[in-house]
């Protein structure tokens, strides 16, 4: 696997100044949890669901959880296992298939260790498992099924849990919540891939949502929640997990609505101008925004219900030319002592110490996403993914 894969090698060198790496899910924990990128959400009801993983991965996404949970009704949860395991089983049959990292969201533990079990070894396709609903209390049995359902198999699975219960949103249970959350991930920290917002859940314990022009941040207790996670859980000094940007709701933009452009001249200034233009005129401007604010408020990857979503953030996701500058500026051997200098773009100082983990965490993004040639910015990927 790798970020852009899909885009043709002369398309990625016309783009990129730096390519995106190759990982498999084998690879280490740390590349793969900044690799999730756009993480699409799939009922595990649906008959075509191999079909859709094979789909979906041949377009550029990497990350795929099959739902067990919310996403279907409760009556449906056993024709729902059903399905996953027969479908997910009908792939491992296939030979010399590449899939994306594929994670169930289940509802209990008990439906970890069974579902190991009745994969049997089609448990090789599976990265993990999401965890709803997570607090130390009711995580911890999750994370001890995983656990056991691991050392049973002899395959290696993730967590992911997902943050989005009332007793994280209240602010008289907030602070004792977020410890006890950060006991449970930190006791199981080599098996937990990254923590998950559910923002969702949150706005429903208000009768809120937001519409299509605002972005979680605008809604002024979602926001707080998130400021308090990455303060709690997601701290650079090496104590801290990825945490992922909360879903974005809406896809009215399909597609199909810029192909026809995108066959002339995506990289004409006037071309990305028009197609700008167009995101803003479909409600696409809000994810767009919630995604800059999702990395500049210390989130990562992105959940997602519309394969439309996937490009978008995996586009900016990718690290531009000036930060990769800065960063390798800030992180050259001799600055070790620390110092402050003028950035190499000449419109901004860098101070080494400050910066430090700004810069190391941006490597590693450059590494999973590529960096950006000079000239090439977010609407140009974005072109050349839609016209791909």
């Amino acid at each position: 696997m790798r970020h852009f894969g899909q885009m043709a090698p002369d398309v990625r060198k016309r783009l990129f100044h730096q390519e995106p790496c190759s990982f498999t899910a084998d690879s280490p924990a740390r590349l793969l949890s900044v690799a999730l990128g756009a993480t699409l959400y799939s009922p595990a009801t649906r008959p075509s669901l191999a079909d859709d993983i094979l789909k979906q991965g041949a377009r550029g996404l990497v990350s795929m959880v099959l739902c067990l949970e919310d996403s279907i009704d409760d009556a449906e949860v056993p024709v729902g296992e059903e399905n996953l395991v027969r479908r997910l089983t009908d792939l491992a049959e296939r030979c010399d298939i590449d899939v994306p990292l594929l994670f169930i969201r289940v509802r209990t533990p008990e439906q970890i260790p069974d579902l190991v079990q009745r994969l049997g070894p089609a448990v090789r396709l599976l990265s993990g498992f999401v965890l709803p609903k997570f607090t130390e209390e009711r995580g911890i049995p999750f994370l001890e099924a995983l656990a056991a359902a691991e050392a049973a198999g002899g395959h290696r699975l993730f967590a992911m849990p997902v943050l989005e219960s009332p007793d994280l949103l209240y602010r008289e249970t907030r602070v004792q919540t977020l410890e006890g959350i950060f006991r449970a991930v930190d006791k199981y920290r080599d098996r937990v891939l990254a923590l998950r917002l559910g923002v969702t859940d949150f706005c429903s314990s208000y009768g809120l949502r937001r519409g299509p022009d605002m972005t979680a941040y605008d809604v002024q207790i979602v926001a707080s929640v998130i400021a308090d996670v990455v303060n709690m859980l997601a701290r650079a000094d090496g104590t801290g997990f990825t945490v992922t940007g909360p879903v974005w709701e809406y896809f009215r933009v399909q597609e199909r609505m810029f192909k026809p452009q995108l066959r002339q001249s995506p990289f004409l200034e006037g071309q990305a101008v028009e197609l700008r233009q167009k995101l803003i005129e479909h409600s696409m401007d809000g994810l767009l925004r919630e995604i800059s604010l999702d990395r500049a408020n210390g989130l990562l990857g992105k959940t997602c219900i519309h394969p439309s979503h996937v490009l978008p953030v995996h586009a900016l996701s990718v690290v531009s030319h000036e930060e990769f500058s800065d960063a390798q500026d800030i992180l050259r051997p001799e600055r070790g002592g620390g110092g402050v200098m003028r950035s190499a773009y000449t419109n901004k100082m860098n101070e080494v110490k400050p910066h430090r983990a700004w810069a190391e965490r941006t490597l590693l993004r450059a590494e999973v996403f590529g960096v950006a040639n000079e000239d090439i910015g977010f609407v140009e990927l974005l072109a050349a993914g839609l016209a791909d």
